[in-house]
C-alpha cells in the first residue's frame, strides 16, 4: 500500500540526501508540500545546494552545475534536485522566486551555517520584478489548466499570484497558500481538500467563467500591487553572495 504522503518522513529524507556525492549547503522541501496542499500520493520534491570544491571548478574537469536524482520511496515519488552555490547564487541574483522559496522554505530537511546566511542574503535579493516571475508561471500554470482541467494547475495558478501579491506588498517570500487565504476567493479552501485526495483530480466545483474573472482580479492586484510596491529595483546582495561563495569553496 502506498503510504500518505501528507506527511513527511524528515529522518529518512535525511538519510537518503545524506548520499549525494558534494557537500551539501542545504536541502528543503518544495512543491505541494510547501505550497500547503499535498496529496496522498503527491511526489516529495527536494531541492537544495552542494558545493562543488575548488578542484571542480578551476581545472579542466569541471564538477556538475546540477545534480538530478529520482527515486521511489514507499512507492512514493522523490525527486532531488541541487545546484552549485555558484549557479544558485547567479540565479537568486535573477527575477526567480522559485529559487528564493526553495532557500527560504520552513521544511528544512539539511541545514548549515552557511545556510543561514544564504537566508539572510535573501532578502537582499528581492525586487519588484520578482512580480514578473510570478506573473508569467501563473500564465503557464492556467494554460496547463485549460489543457487539463486538473485541480493541480489550477492550485498553482492561484498560489504563485497570491505569492506575488504578499511579495510585493510585504517583501516576503510566502509560499504556503494556506497563509494568503485572506485575499483568496472563499472556494479555494474546498478546491485545496479536494486536491489533498489525489495529485490528479479533475476540477468539480466553480465554472471556468468565474475562475477565468477570479484569476484576471488577482493578475490585476498583481499588476498594481508591483506599481506601488516600495522593494528596490535590483539585487543589493552582490557582494555577500560572492562572500560566502568564495568562503564556502575554500572550506574557511
Amino acid at each position: 500500500m502506498t503510504r500518505d504522503m501528507r506527511t513527511l518522513d524528515f529522518a529518512e529524507l535525511r538519510a537518503i540526501v545524506g548520499e549525494q556525492p558534494f557537500p551539501l549547503l542545504f536541502a528543503t522541501v518544495s512543491g505541494a508540500h510547501l505550497y500547503g496542499f499535498p496529496s496522498r500520493d503527491s511526489d516529495v520534491d527536494l531541492r537544495g545546494v552542494h558545493v562543488l570544491p575548488p578542484a571542480e571548478v578551476v581545472g579542466l574537469r569541471i564538477g556538475p552545475q546540477t545534480l538530478d536524482r529520482t527515486w521511489f520511496e514507499n512507492e512514493a515519488e522523490v525527486d532531488l534536485v541541487t545546484h552549485d552555490l555558484g549557479k544558485f547564487a547567479r540565479l537568486m541574483l535573477r527575477r526567480n522566486g522559485y529559487v528564493l522559496e526553495q532557500v527560504l522554505s520552513p521544511l528544512v530537511v539539511v541545514t548549515t551555517p552557511e545556510h543561514e546566511e544564504l537566508k539572510a542574503l535573501a532578502a537582499g535579493c528581492i525586487t519588484r520584478w520578482h512580480a514578473h516571475h510570478y506573473r508569467g508561471f501563473a500564465k503557464t500554470q492556467w494554460a496547463f489548466f485549460e489543457k487539463s482541467g486538473e485541480l493541480k494547475p489550477l492550485l498553482y495558478t492561484f498560489r504563485v499570484l497570491l505569492t506575488g501579491i504578499h511579495l510585493m506588498r510585504s517583501g516576503e517570500v510566502q509560499a504556503d497558500l494556506r497563509q494568503l487565504l485572506d485575499e483568496a476567493p472563499e472556494y479555494l479552501p474546498e478546491l485545496m481538500a479536494a486536491k489533498a485526495e489525489a495529485e490528479h483530480s479533475a476540477l468539480d466545483g466553480p465554472s471556468v467563467e468565474v475562475l477565468t474573472a477570479d484569476i484576471e482580479r488577482l493578475r490585476q492586484e498583481l499588476d498594481e500591487a508591483e506599481a506601488g510596491s516600495r522593494l528596490p529595483e535590483s539585487s543589493v546582495a552582490d557582494a555577500g553572495l560572492h562572500d560566502l561563495l568564495v568562503r564556502a569553496r575554500l572550506g574557511r
